[in-house]
């Protein structure tokens, strides 16, 4: 296990004291690992925990014996807290829960769903919840169900995404004025000149997922993993808002959906032309033609795959180098 690294003077801006996002999971810095699907198992979750952030386990993609051998493998991989981020629309949804509670995870981040329907429950068995949100009625809502913290996404991130594609530097000091929890902003967060950005608007802490899926220890194909450093300004876009929002790298597979689009907005004929397993086709056996590619618009500012560790390092780097802004 992997003791944490020392990143100087930057460490000053993160004593779990001063931070609420590193007091409430018990971590050194206020960086979340977003659990995504078919990047985010038990080796990025305990890179990112081992060098001081909150790793998480993308339950998303996993079958629930599978996310049992994943936790129990970044148990064993690291002594740092970690979590399981789960979407609420998980077809094993009691069963996953029922593992994550006989497991000992001690965190948990919710989604695509209503936050109500668990938060209680885990409280009360002793799990930290984080809620992910992409408006600020929803975040209001969040804090009502009583999560302990929210992540409110800005439409740039990839993945599953609003529908009103509100941005994360609208979005963060929108929330930021609704509630009174911990705020973790996400969404085009890959620098740490935009983990600053983010924390000026008001947010405790960011969640970042494209940079980490472009990382050594994530389980996306290397092939994709290297299309991720070639990407560019455009190169992404937001689709499928009839189905579930989703943002999408502009392959031959995104080219044939937009073509279903000139005879109308069908969900069902979108559906059968989405078919089963395109996301695990696309990122993690790297079909980069016909798979579905899901990777945010920071992305773009991505040029190569690196260790965790050099991730973290080039991240406090620049948040030190960033300074207080002047007029």
């Amino acid at each position: 296990m992997s003791n944490f690294i020392d990143f100087g003077v930057a460490d000053k801006m993160y004593q779990k004291s001063q931070n609420r996002v590193s007091a409430l999971f018990n971590i050194k810095y206020p960086i979340v690992q977003g659990g995504m699907i078919w990047h985010s198992g038990w080796r990025l979750a305990s890179a990112v925990s081992n060098c001081g952030g909150l790793g998480l386990i993308g339950a998303g993609s996993m079958y629930p014996d599978v996310l049992r051998e994943h936790i129990q493998k970044c148990k064993a991989a690291t002594d740092k807290p970690f979590g399981v981020n789960v979407p609420m629309l998980y077809p094993n949804l009691d069963e996953v829960i029922s593992i994550i509670l006989e497991e000992g995870v001690k965190i948990i981040f919710t989604s695509a769903g209503n936050p109500k329907t668990y938060t209680e429950t885990l409280k009360k068995e002793g799990l930290k919840v984080a809620h992910v949100v992409s408006s600020t009625k929803f975040a209001q809502k969040c804090q009502v169900a009583g999560v302990d913290a929210v992540v409110a996404e800005g439409f740039e991130a990839g993945g599953h995404n609003g529908r009103d594609e509100t941005t994360t530097f609208c979005l963060i000091p929108n929330v930021r004025k609704h509630i009174d929890i911990p705020l973790i902003a996400a969404g085009g967060i890959g620098l740490g000149t935009q983990m600053k950005a983010a924390m000026i608007l008001g947010a405790d802490g960011v969640q970042i997922g494209s940079r980490f899926a472009a990382t050594q220890e994530a389980s996306g194909h290397e092939l994709w993993k290297e299309q991720i450093t070639s990407l560019n300004e455009g190169d992404t876009q937001l689709t499928l808002k009839e189905l579930a929002p989703v943002r999408l790298v502009k392959n031959k597979f995104f080219r044939d959906i937009e073509k279903l689009y000139d005879s109308g907005r069908n969900p069902q004929v979108l559906l059968t032309a989405l078919g089963r397993a395109r996301a695990k086709r696309g990122m993690f056996q790297g079909d980069l033609e016909e798979g579905e590619l899901e990777i945010g618009q920071v992305s773009a500012l991505i040029e190569e795959v690196l260790p965790v560790a050099e991730v973290f390092e080039q991240l406090m780097k620049e948040f030190e180098a960033a300074g207080n802004p002047s007029m």
